[in-house]
């Protein structure tokens, strides 16, 4: 029995992989689930890139605003509500692309990883929250070597997370399940300096449709520590606003931020052999279309 069809597109931050996404599912009748780690929270929007109804062009998305910033989500609970949307695209007789620059929540998808099963422990994340990021990352170096190589170092909640599994199971390793689709996995090619400018320029952009003022809006909900896992830029944005940087820092270290981040995506992407490598939409567009009519 064949597996159902999956399109994956992959690649780092502000290289251009929504556009192209909404592209492609046009043109092989498809939709679209969102793999991206701030676009899943409702509070976010300008500094999360969340695409907009009009720059949807009528393509369904899912998995954008579907939880609130003061709920825990796991990649365990992204794969399953992204398998659900899968199929329920499947099921309507469309294309389903999985598509992000989270490179976690794409792997528990398409190696359909299997997560162990332990019970979250409150007090001992009560405790691991007061830790630095930094200083989480060291401690699950010594705990599971492994699981920290693969890890978003910055990314806290998913820290302890790890923290938490690995003092139980200090040997805890994600295994791969059978698969549940078959994928074509796309990733977009970008040298160095073509990316750090879309950075910059979509940056920009950011500013001039409100970026602080969705942070001025987080801020009086949310502390300082709750702002900071968001994403270092968001931080920024927030020292400044509360006088602690001036400008021309605020837009340096958010801009010297997004472009670590979108290294250390590219780490990750680039590990996988499974990625071939695009430079344009016509490339993508006769990659797609043959594995289509492959059975």
């Amino acid at each position: 029995m064949n597996l159902p069809k999956l399109i994956v597109i992959v690649g780092p931050t502000a290289s251009g992989k929504t556009s192209l996404a909404i592209k492609l599912a046009k043109k092989f009748n498809g939709e679209i689930v969102s793999a991206d780690s701030r676009q899943i929270y409702k509070e976010l929007g300008v500094g999360s890139s969340k695409v907009t109804s009009k720059e949807t062009q009528g393509i369904k998305h899912y998995l954008i605003d579907i939880i609130s910033l003061k709920e825990d989500f796991s990649a365990q609970q992204f794969k399953k509500a992204a398998i659900k949307a899968i199929r329920e695209i499947i099921k309507k007789g469309k294309v389903p692309f999985l598509v992000g620059g989270t490179g976690f929540y794409i792997q528990a998808v398409v190696d359909n990883l299997i997560f162990p099963k332990i019970e979250p422990n409150n007090d001992l994340r009560k405790n691991l929250a007061t830790y630095p990021s930094f200083l989480l990352f060291k401690i699950l170096q010594i705990l599971n070597p492994q699981r920290a190589r693969q890890i978003d170092q910055n990314n806290k909640r998913r820290l302890i997370r790890a923290i938490e599994i690995s003092q139980i199971n200090p040997q805890a390793k994600l295994k791969k399940g059978k698969p549940l689709f078959q994928t074509l996995i796309l990733g977009i090619n970008q040298n160095r300096k073509d990316l750090n400018d879309l950075i910059e320029k979509r940056f920009n952009i950011w500013l001039k449709q409100g970026f602080l003022d969705e942070v001025k809006s987080l801020m009086e909900n949310y502390k300082e520590k709750e702002i900071k896992e968001i994403g270092l830029h968001y931080y920024w944005a927030y020292l400044y606003l509360m006088g602690f940087v001036d400008y021309e820092t605020f837009v340096n270290k958010s801009l010297i931020s997004l472009k670590n981040y979108a290294k250390r995506q590219l780490t990750w992407f680039k590990r996988d052999q499974r990625i071939i490598w695009i430079n344009s939409y016509s490339q993508a567009q006769r990659l797609v279309k043959k594995f289509l009519e492959t059975n």
